[in-house]
């Protein structure tokens, strides 16, 4: 299953994609590749439809069970 939320685009299956907040409720989403690289924001314009850093979490999950069965 492929998650997309078309208001936050890619960062929502982003491994580098975190969810801050603040006391009075609301979100903002992070970009963890701004801490290393300057090409990203800190806090890049929504939706996000193309990244040169995007990895998508499915493909980590993928290849951690790959590992997993050559044990």
């Amino acid at each position: 299953m492929t998650l997309y939320v078309p208001r936050i685009g890619l960062c929502v299956r982003c491994v580098h994609h975190r969810v801050t907040g603040n006391r009075r409720g609301s979100q903002f989403h992070l970009c963890g590749l701004a801490s290393t690289d300057a090409r990203f924001r800190k806090y890049p314009r929504l939706p996000m439809l193309r990244c040169e850093g995007f990895q998508d979490v499915e493909d980590l999950t993928e290849q951690g069970r790959d590992e997993e069965s050559d044990e």
